[in-house]
């Protein structure tokens, strides 16, 4: 997780995360990382339009978003 990271970081990749939220709610986010720190990240999420911190240990899969020519986002796998 933390190379994806970090590559994130340098190259201004969006990130597709599946998070655990500390009440139990999982949800799938799309990130663009600012920051990132011991434990969490900081990291504007798309879904809520503003920059917000996720925990590492509640991160249950993380990938970088790629787009096709037509704009589409897909996974790498």
């Amino acid at each position: 997780m933390n190379g994806v990271i970090a590559r994130a970081l340098q190259t201004s990749e969006k990130l597709e995360i599946i998070y655990c939220a500390s009440d139990g709610t999982i949800s799938q986010r799309m990130i663009k990382v600012v920051e990132e720190r011991e434990n969490h990240l900081l990291a504007f999420c798309y879904s809520r339009g503003q920059v917000r911190t996720f925990q590492k240990d509640s991160i249950l899969s993380i990938f970088p978003v790629l787009f096709n020519k037509r704009g589409v986002s897909h996974e790498v796998s």
